[in-house]
């Protein structure tokens, strides 16, 4: 026979699963700078704010942190071109990559660039989170470069200009 689960744990459980069903919580407090009116407002400003946290972080030795939400950033803001220009619907998100593949299509970037992308991804993003790896200083610089550079290019490419909540570095 196996210990019971620690109630700390299991209280913190109940606590989550309660938090994302909102159930008994009143009116939610929702973060302030993530739009709702559109999908693609939606994830261009989940975006935005995964940006900000990133250069909260930056310099402080957070290289493994930094890197994963640049992955999520720049998957936000491709998904956001995606569903801005391309009619989809968030259901559409099945996967990590199906946003590049979209991208693609759309003419987001060349073919090549979208490939590079992807490669990025499915190598060192899973490899990064599964793997041994130890991310590096220069890996964590290069993803806030790329992820900001994408974000910022997405956001000059949508037609409905405006929504970006972000203070993109010069």
């Amino acid at each position: 026979m196996s210990n019971p689960d620690p109630t700390a744990v299991t209280n913190a459980l109940d606590a989550a699963i309660d938090a994302f069903n909102e159930a008994g919580h009143g009116v939610p407090t929702r973060e302030y700078a993530i739009e709702t009116d559109a999908d693609w407002k939606t994830q261009l400003t989940k975006a935005c704010r995964l940006l900000a946290a990133i250069d909260n972080l930056d310099g402080n030795g957070y290289y493994t942190a930094t890197i994963e939400l640049c992955f999520g950033a720049t998957e936000r803001s491709v998904e956001a071109y995606a569903l801005a220009e391309g009619g989809d619907e968030l259901r559409d998100f099945h996967d990590h990559t199906y946003c590049y593949d979209r991208a693609a299509t759309l003419g987001l970037l060349t073919p090549d660039t979208i490939d590079d992308l992807k490669h990025l991804y499915n190598t060192n993003r899973t490899d990064s989170y599964y793997g041994g790896r130890c991310p590096t200083a220069e890996q964590a610089t290069a993803m806030r470069a790329l992820s900001h550079s994408l974000h910022t290019h997405v956001t000059n490419q949508i037609r409905e200009g405006g929504v970006c909540t972000c203070e993109l570095p010069e």
